[in-house]
């Protein structure tokens, strides 16, 4: 495994709060990665998740599109994102960070932080966008920027349409593994943890395919109910940081601990929040058959090898969770206009073929979806490489 281009450790002069860059890979000059902010975010965490943007960004090469990928990258804080000290730690690291901003690092909203509260702190840093390094590469960028703008306007009741990619594109790869093994929508069950911008709009595009969302969970613990949960109901008592108002609970709902999500009777997971949800002390408690990435490396390697050892799929984050990604670049470099259902139907067909590329790869060589998706961004890079150079 090869080093990263480029690897930073950024202390706070105010609070002594640490934050981390990584730039896995250029290509074209420029790397893609959004910016986290929890507390015990590491470098070793931020490494792990710029080299798998990096592959996300090759399983997404389409030589017909106008979108042509670009190299991977992660930021991350060391800080909760609900410290009253959080927001001027994350303006002070992006005007730390302003040269490579300007300069080859794309970034916006991840775990902890909303595009709002990024493009805020921007502005503030004294930075043009938290994307700008991608402009030269435009062909008309004030059109570009406009429909990128115009798309982030729009609503679908009442939720962004920003929010609601990246769980459109995890609800079809799980969708896209049922069909291929053959399995029902209606009476499959659904277990998801993190009810944030991830988390929320996957229960949201499961449960209108008809499949049941038996639990949910927050900061404040597990709500569950066998019959199947009002997920709309829920998503609309959210706060900002994805916890339900348990106010609006019905009756049947049980609240239970933090963790039950994972033993919960269900044929699907769905880690939608932090990394490394699912170890090897705790993943025999899980009876689903599969389990979906929503969050990045929610499970780790010595666990999915003892998940997989008891028949139980890993969808890999690398590629059920990358549609949100690449709806930014289909949407910039004009693939899709600024439109709900275009964008749906873009983001459905797209993540359709790359599962099944990836799960027939799986099937043909006897290995997990993981190790076929790396096979198939493997296989990618070099072309990458020699269409547009390693840096340039």
């Amino acid at each position: 495994m090869t080093a990263p281009l480029l690897s930073l450790t950024w202390t706070d002069h105010v609070t002594g709060r640490q934050g981390f860059l990584v730039i896995d890979r250029l290509v074209r000059g420029v790397a893609s990665g959004g910016l986290r902010m929890r507390a015990g975010c590491t470098l070793d965490e931020v490494t792990g998740l710029a080299r798998g943007m990096t592959m996300k960004e090759a399983l997404h090469y389409n030589p017909e599109g106008r979108y042509a990928p670009l190299g991977g990258a992660k930021g991350g804080i060391d800080c909760d994102p609900r410290d009253p000290e959080a927001y001027g730690i994350l303006v002070r690291y992006l005007r730390a960070m302003r040269p490579y901003v300007e300069s080859c690092w794309t970034t916006g909203e991840d775990l902890g932080l909303t595009q709002d509260l990024v493009d805020r702190a921007v502005t503030e840093a004294g930075l043009v966008s938290s994307i700008q390094a991608v402009y030269p590469l435009l062909d008309d960028e004030a059109t570009a920027r406009q429909r990128l703008a115009d798309a982030f306007a729009v609503e679908v009741d009442g939720i962004g349409l920003d929010e609601l990619v990246g769980g459109c594109g995890v609800a079809e790869s799980l969708l896209t593994a049922l069909d291929r093994a053959g399995v029902p929508y209606a009476g499959t069950r659904v277990a998801v943890q993190g009810l944030g911008t991830m988390g929320g709009a996957t229960a949201r595009f499961l449960a209108r395919a008809g499949l049941t969302i038996v639990a949910v969970a927050d900061l404040k613990g597990t709500i569950a109910n066998p019959d199947g949960l009002d997920v709309d109901a829920l998503l609309a008592a959210r706060d900002a940081y994805g916890v339900v108002d348990r106010g609006v609970l019905r009756p049947g709902d049980r609240e239970l601990a933090g963790d039950a999500w994972l033993s919960a009777d269900a044929e699907v997971l769905v880690p939608a929040a932090v990394s490394y949800a699912i170890d090897t002390t705790n993943q025999d408690r899980i009876t689903a058959r599969w389990i979906v990435e929503a969050a990045n490396m929610p499970v780790l390697p010595e666990a999915e090898e003892l998940l997989t050892a008891r028949g139980v799929t890993v969808l890999p984050d690398v590629v059920v969770n990358s549609g949100t990604n690449a709806w930014w670049w289909w949407t910039l470099f004009g693939d899709i206009g600024a439109d709900a259902d275009e964008a749906f139907t873009y983001t459905r067909r797209s993540m359709r073929a790359l599962v099944d590329l990836v799960l027939s790869r799986a099937e043909t060589g006897g290995t997990t979806p993981r190790t076929a998706a790396h096979a198939v961004a493997a296989a990618r890079l070099p072309v990458l490489a020699e269409r547009y150079g390693w840096y340039r």
